[in-house]
């Protein structure tokens, strides 16, 4: 009777051990109002993205979401920022894919892009279109391609600064195709724009919104667009992959959300399960298309893989340029 009883006993003991164990819930979150680092200035993609989600983030979270812009060093500075910010998830990188290329151009980095951050999900893609100055005698890649090779030297590109995606995507273009091009590196896009439709320089990459306008207008021309399908705001441009240039179809701006180095798991797996929730809404899809910004979410671990494949690609091609920061 009392080894019956000691084994009812200690089951029931066990049994209240086990049980809230298994059935412990996820710590809460968020128990403050969350910052959405944006590494660049106010109105660039990132900053884009970041203040059409913050309120509908806010309503699934019940607090108030934040976007604090810290722009400097080609996105390191905000980057830096978030990889020293306690790993709880109330402070997360709004990154865009430099962050993937300064790793190339930076010898001395403030923080080591693979292991400082957490993955949480891809966010979303712009594509990018080459522009020339109207007179040029150029009609498409090929062309443009032929008579660069024709004046070796004689013509300049633009760039809002080093390192940047509009940098790296034009020198892989000269590796790949053997044209030999000057770039003029700005301090910033608009820059960089006003001087290509002065003639200043010659071409550029850029992405499709922030070129549509001045294409429509007939201060630049485009040749080529990314992306295996045309761009439904310059649906007549044709992709590089329609021009037979498969090296140029993958490069455009990408954007993610990173959370600092050693977040909890589970605490990766909700905001994954979030930012994917909030971005595919049709509000939000909609909005960020007029933007010429298509939404493209994944997994963590689909972001890490990219994340090492860019780093990796870029690595090569600032190696054979021999890209320097400024």
């Amino acid at each position: 009777m009392r080894t019956t009883l000691a084994f009812t006993l200690l089951a029931a003991t066990l049994s209240c051990v086990a049980v809230p164990a298994a059935a412990q819930p996820t710590r809460p979150f968020p128990t403050k109002p969350v910052t959405l680092v944006v590494p660049f200035t106010p109105g660039s993609g990132s900053d884009t993205i970041a203040r059409v989600i913050a309120p509908k983030l806010a309503a699934k979270w019940g607090q108030g979401v934040v976007v604090d812009n810290k722009p400097g060093a080609s996105g390191n500075l905000g980057a830096l920022a978030v990889a020293k910010a306690v790993p709880d998830g109330h402070t997360l990188l709004m990154a865009i894919n430099t962050y993937t290329m300064t790793p190339a151009v930076y010898k001395n980095m403030p923080f080591d892009a693979m292991h400082d951050f957490a993955p949480i999900t891809k966010l979303a893609d712009a594509d990018f279109a080459l522009a020339v100055h109207p007179s040029l005698p150029v009609t498409d890649m090929r062309s443009l391609v032929a008579y660069a090779k024709g004046n070796p030297g004689r013509f300049n590109y633009a760039s809002p600064g080093n390192g940047t995606p509009h940098h790296l995507a034009m020198e892989l273009f000269k590796g790949t195709y053997g044209v030999f091009l000057v770039h003029v590196p700005y301090k910033g896009l608009s820059g960089a724009l006003t001087d290509l439709m002065g003639g200043q320089v010659q071409m550029m990459f850029a992405t499709v919104p922030s070129l549509r306008q001045h294409a429509q207008a007939g201060r630049v021309k485009l040749l080529g667009v990314t992306g295996a399908e045309r761009s439904s705001l310059i649906p007549d441009v044709r992709t590089f992959l329609e021009q037979g240039l498969p090296a140029l179809a993958g490069i455009n701006s990408w954007y993610a959300v990173l959370a600092p180095a050693r977040t909890p798991a589970d605490l990766v797996a909700r905001l994954n399960r979030d930012f994917t929730e909030v971005m595919h809404s049709d509000e939000v899809k909609t909005e960020l298309a007029k933007q010429g910004i298509t939404v493209t979410t994944g997994t963590p671990a689909q972001l890490e893989a990219l994340v090492a494949t860019d780093i990796a690609r870029w690595q090569k091609v600032v190696s054979a340029a021999g890209i320097k920061p400024d």
